[in-house]
């Protein structure tokens, strides 16, 4: 489980660092995001982690399955 874990951060990490990735490309090429799109955006990409990571979590503290769910 340990070792599942940190290969998940990385590929949160490398998740992380393509969507940075592409609004740097977008700020390069000229194309400006108004500053509350580019917070929606982090917003979106920081919900989608933190799914990603209660998906990955939840199950093995449940043993496998939610209490009261059969």
């Amino acid at each position: 489980m340990f070792a599942s874990l940190i290969i998940a951060l990385i590929y949160l990490c490398i998740f992380v660092g393509v969507c940075y990735l592409v609004l740097w490309v977008l700020g390069q090429l000229g194309i400006s995001l108004p500053p509350m799109i580019v917070k929606i955006f982090w917003v979106i990409v920081a919900l989608c982690v933190l799914l990603y990571l209660v998906q990955m979590v939840l199950p093995s503290l449940a043993g496998g399955h939610l209490p009261g769910l059969r």
